[in-house]
Parts: C-alpha cells; structure tokens; sequence
C-alpha cells in the first residue's frame, strides 16, 4: 500500500473543493433563472391591466355644422345605418384647400376616410392618395368614380382601395380597408347627384 503524501491529500481536497463550487455556480444560477421565471409569471398573471376601451365616437354632422360657415361648399355629412362610427372629423387646410375630413369605422370593424377638398386640384388628390395609380372606374348611384385598388400591394394600409370623384366645387376621396360594399354604401350616402 502507498501512502499519499500530504500534498496529494491537499490537492485531491482542492481539486473536489473546486468541483463543489463550480457544481454549487450552476445550481445556483438555474435556481435564480427559476425563481425569477416564477415572479415574471405571478406579475403577468396578476397584474391588473386596464381593458383598452375604444374612443367615444365623434358626432360629425355636429362639427359639419359648426365649421360649415368657413367653407362655400356643403360640407359631408352622410347619414349611415347602425353600426357605422366616426373617430374623428375636422375642417383643415391643405395649401390653400380646404379640406373636410371624417375617418369612418364600418360595421366589418374597417376604416373608410372621407376626404372632401373644396376647389381641390389633382395634386391634392395625388397628395392624399400618396401618388396611387388610378386601376379602373365604376358607377355608384349614378355617379362615376375612379377606382384605386391597392389591395394586392405590400402593406397598403389606409390607402388599400380608394374612390375618387368630383361634384360641384368638392373633390371627394375616400380611402381606407372596407370591402366593396361598404365603400359603396358610403359613396351612395353622400347624397351627390
């Protein structure tokens, strides 16, 4: 039998001491992963988030009326069945074009926004349709409108169809992601003819 010399003794007893604590390291850091999971989870699960209410919706024939003074022509304000919204309605200038601007939530939970440039020219409406390409026309109650249809386009967000038309002294452009149906709904409602 041999003997194992005390500085065998001692290096066998660093060399284990070392494997403890590297063991202990990484038993430790996978506890605190953990005990930091756990308290992420609790806070998601229990935190209190308020429910997102949608805006109330705006009265648009009621700010038609008020801005109507300021402007020649008469401003849009189209009487819709249930289920159609308007989050927002305000008189701009665009140059010196003034513009009436309602954005319409549809029944189909889409959005359809009403443009109206009175004495407007087709660099106005180049402007708002963001220099869109006309794709075709078509007739709703009589009237002919010119069709932007941009639905197929990568993200065409707000400008994915549009209806353009001239009536009187206003240039009417309505854009948005309703369906076919709904534009026309809209358009038949602006009492052009």
């Amino acid at each position: 039998m041999t003997e194992t010399s005390p500085e065998d003794v001692a290096a066998i007893k660093a060399e284990n001491s070392r494997r403890h604590r590297a063991a202990q390291t990484t038993r430790n850091l996978i506890g605190a992963l953990v005990a930091t999971l756990i308290v992420v989870l609790f806070l998601v699960l229990v935190v209190v988030r308020p429910d997102l209410q949608a805006a109330d919706p705006v009265d648009f024939a009621t700010v038609a009326s008020q801005a109507q003074p300021g402007v020649d022509a008469t401003l849009a304000a189209p009487v819709l069945p249930v289920g159609w919204s308007a989050n927002r309605a305000d008189l701009t200038t665009s140059g010196d074009i003034p513009v009436w601007y309602v954005g319409f939530i549809t029944p189909g939970d889409q959005f359809i926004a009403l443009n109206q440039g009175v004495n407007a020219n087709a660099t106005w409406v180049d402007n708002t349709l963001e220099r869109a390409k006309p794709t075709g026309s078509t007739t709703i109650d009589g009237i002919e409108w010119t069709v932007y249809d941009h639905r197929s386009a990568d993200d065409p967000g707000n400008l994915a169809y549009a209806l353009v038309t001239v009536a009187g002294e206003s240039t009417y452009v309505l854009h948005g992601t309703a369906s076919d149906d709904e534009f026309a709904l809209l358009a038949q409602s602006l009492g052009l003819r």
